[in-house]
């Protein structure tokens, strides 16, 4: 398979191997590619992980797929093409696409000529600083820390290690990270909240936030997503929570441990979401609601309230999933209902 930049580096055999997989024919097919099975071609691997997936590879020119144990696979030509049978295809192709994916392109271990570090910021000697970056007094960067271009750090804030802050991060002061922490291009932490009071003749006061930012260890957050430091005390999100591309996270929110939070998603202040929760992408979530632990918010819902623990609510406003969309099916319907109604009564 290759990557970009790469060369073509599997057969299917070796791959049989790295994964512990059963392989259901030819060891010596060159794989060249990873692609759907609708889109395969001949060098190409793909994946099946259901009764639906396997009912296309008759007609899919792949050369090799990924199956789930104990699915049936009808119409496969074992002398042909290959089958790499492993307990689940979904986890077997992400081991695949991490062996596959190159290095990050970091800098050099050592702080570039071009950028600008306060003298009493602490740098380890592991850690990388690329161009163009700026460094604020009193931070510090743990080992290993790669701020790879236009890069700041504001005063007094904490870096750990083996974390990467890729081009355009900014990280206002006072704001903690925790280790191997990964923000992508554009990623700004510990912004003001957004607060504002009433005031005498139609003016508006700004509310200070004084308080910062505290994120745990091994957290991804994508592209252009704000973090919003606390008017006092901090704004937190716990270990291992990835929050995709465009997120908004309003100041005093509380992210648990694992939780997922999918692209331009906006949590207004003080919003809670306990740990492995999931919010749906373009969903918008009112001030003071929470999302329960292990529940999930569907894409583009608007919560104004709580959900309990381990539910799954969708809609605008937001409900319970099973109650909502049987809502949905009869409001529908309505215009054809009120329409018998009034024909049956025209009929009396």
């Amino acid at each position: 398979m290759t990557a970009p930049g790469a060369q073509p580096s599997y057969r299917t055999g070796q791959l049989a191997e790295m994964l512990g997989a059963e392989l259901d024919g030819p060891a010596d097919l060159e794989l060249t590619s990873i692609d759907p099975l609708d889109n395969a071609g001949p060098g190409s691997l793909s994946f099946i992980r259901s009764d639906r997936y396997a009912r296309r590879w008759a007609r899919s020119a792949a050369s090799a797929a990924l199956v789930t144990r104990g699915l049936d696979v009808p119409g496969h030509d074992a002398s042909a093409r290959a089958l790499l049978i492993v307990d689940d295809a979904d986890h077997a192709m992400v081991a695949i696409l991490h062996a596959i994916t190159p290095e990050p392109d970091l800098p050099p271990v050592g702080v570039h000529p071009s950028s600008v570090v306060d003298p009493s910021a602490e740098i380890d000697p592991t850690a990388r600083v690329g161009p163009l970056c700026v460094v604020g007094a009193d931070a510090s960067i743990g080992c290993n820390a790669s701020l790879v271009a236009r890069v700041t750090l504001g005063r007094a804030t904490r870096l750990g290690a083996d974390g990467i802050l890729h081009p355009g991060v900014v990280i206002q002061p006072s704001c903690i990270i925790g280790d191997r922490c990964v923000f992508h291009p554009g990623v700004m932490i510990g912004a003001d909240g957004f607060g504002y009071i009433p005031g005498q003749d139609g003016a508006v006061i700004k509310v200070p936030h004084l308080g910062n930012v505290v994120i745990g260890n091994d957290v991804e957050i994508g592209a252009n997503a704000c973090v919003d430091r606390a008017k006092f005390g901090s704004t937190t999100v716990g270990d291992h929570a990835k929050i995709d591309n465009l997120v908004q996270i309003g100041h005093n929110c509380s992210i648990g441990r694992a939780a997922i939070i999918c692209g331009a998603a906006a949590l207004a202040g003080s919003v809670k979401v306990d740990d492995g929760a999931l919010i749906g992408g373009m969903s918008a979530l009112a001030e003071q609601s929470r999302v329960g632990a292990g529940s999930r918010l569907g894409g583009g819902a608007q919560l104004m309230g709580n959900i309990p623990d381990g539910e799954t609510y969708v809609g605008q406003p937001a409900g319970p999933a099973k109650e909502t969309m049987a809502n949905y099916a009869a409001f529908r319907r309505l215009a054809q209902t009120i329409r018998e109604l009034r024909a049956a009564i025209r009929d009396k």
